[in-house]
């Protein structure tokens, strides 16, 4: 089965943030297309807002995909754990192929990440609306690209904070 990853970005406390926007609709736009049967949202909760993943979910919904085609996976705090937290539930859910869907300047990151924590994808970036600090998120990218370069597999990729990480059926 194809499965689509879906990873999260900030959540405001009016809702998705324009770049989760515009990720969730790409990746609905896919399922819409036939490109995989399910879509795994990943992204955890910062400072008492909503998940990252639940706010994907309701615009992935918003767009009609269904709740029997979407995953959460809502622990992740980083692009490194939407990839390491994912694992065991792209595993539990059968994917044969999966299609990472993240904005074109966090791909090369995500592509980082993904390879070393043994999560084979197909990028399938998210075109970007018109960000004015298009600049600063280069340099953050192109930095964070760096760091994520140096790092070392972690020992124990696959499993979540706990084990096994927190997921949610929608």
């Amino acid at each position: 089965m194809r499965v689509i990853l879906l990873l999260g970005a900030a959540v405001h406390m009016d809702g998705p943030s324009p770049a989760l926007r515009d990720r969730a609709v790409h990746a609905a736009r896919l399922w819409q297309a036939g490109e995989a049967a399910m879509v795994l949202a990943s992204g955890g909760a910062r400072a008492g807002r909503m998940a990252e993943a639940e706010a994907a979910a309701g615009v992935l919904g918003g767009m009609g995909v269904p709740e029997s085609a979407i995953r959460l996976e809502c622990a992740a705090r980083s692009t490194w754990e939407n990839l390491l937290f994912s694992r065991p539930i792209l595993r539990e859910m059968g994917a044969a192929e999966v299609l990472l869907v993240t904005d074109r300047l966090h791909m090369p990151r995500a592509l980082i990440a993904a390879r070393k924590t043994g999560v084979r994808v197909l990028a399938r970036p998210a075109v970007a609306g018109g960000d004015r600090r298009l600049w600063r998120l280069a340099l953050r990218e192109a930095a964070a690209c760096a760091a994520y370069a140096l790092r070392r597999r972690e020992p124990g990729r696959g499993a979540g904070p706990d084990g096994a990480g927190r997921t949610g059926r929608r």
